[in-house]
Order: structure tokens, then sequence, then C-alpha cells
């Protein structure tokens, strides 16, 4: 791929999460739930924005995980892990972060397991 052409892409995909990014911030005393999928993987944090840190995460890549299933199965798993994890801190209401990816898929049965889990979002 061209290098300006790359460049331009990740211009356009900074923009889209950020513009998801300041439709919440107007709501921040929750906590955010972002999520990052890769081709392979995918990962959720629920983030204190207002204290800057990483309240409780999960991924496809713990040694649970580990080759089982198909992509959007792992994040079933992950999303009610993450849910789980966030019960035993003390979390019961987020704001759903899905950054740049459309809500579908993978990211959409991560939502819906974490819904399933207890979050309320």
């Amino acid at each position: 791929m061209d290098h300006l052409k790359q460049k331009k892409k990740w211009k356009r995909r900074a923009r889209k999460s950020m513009g998801v990014r300041r439709r919440l911030r107007i709501r921040q005393e929750r906590p955010r739930l972002s999520v990052h999928r890769s081709s392979r993987h995918i990962s959720a944090q629920i983030i204190d924005d207002l204290k800057g840190v990483t309240v409780v995460a999960a991924s496809s890549q713990e040694k649970d995980f580990s080759g089982s299933g198909s992509k959007v199965d792992r994040a079933t798993a992950v999303g009610g892990l993450l849910a789980q994890r966030a019960k035993d801190a003390g979390i019961e209401s987020v704001l759903f972060d899905r950054g740049w990816y459309l809500y579908h898929g993978r990211v959409k049965a991560l939502a819906e397991a974490a819904r399933e889990g207890g979050l309320n979002f």
C-alpha cells in the first residue's frame, strides 16, 4: 500500500474513533468499556477516564482461550469474563466504546455477552 494512502487511512480511522469517543465524553460519570479487535484476537478493557486507569481487562490472548472455538465464540467468552471481573470490582454500569469498529460480528458478540453477564450499557 502506498505510504500516503496508508497515512490517510489511519487518519480516517482516528477521526472516526474520536467521533465515537466525543459523544461518550458527554457522560463521563461512568467508566468506558473499550474494545480492540485484531485479525486473530479481541480484547476489551474498562477504563475510568476521570482517574486515567484501566480498572478491568480481558483478552482472547489469555491462557484460557488458546485455540478454543471460532473468533465469535472467543469474543463471547471474553465478554462474559469481562462482565464477571467487572462485577467483582464493583462495576455495574459502563459506556460502550466500540472505537471505529462497526457494531457487528465479534464486537456485537462481546457486547451482548457482557450485557448477559450483568453489565448495563
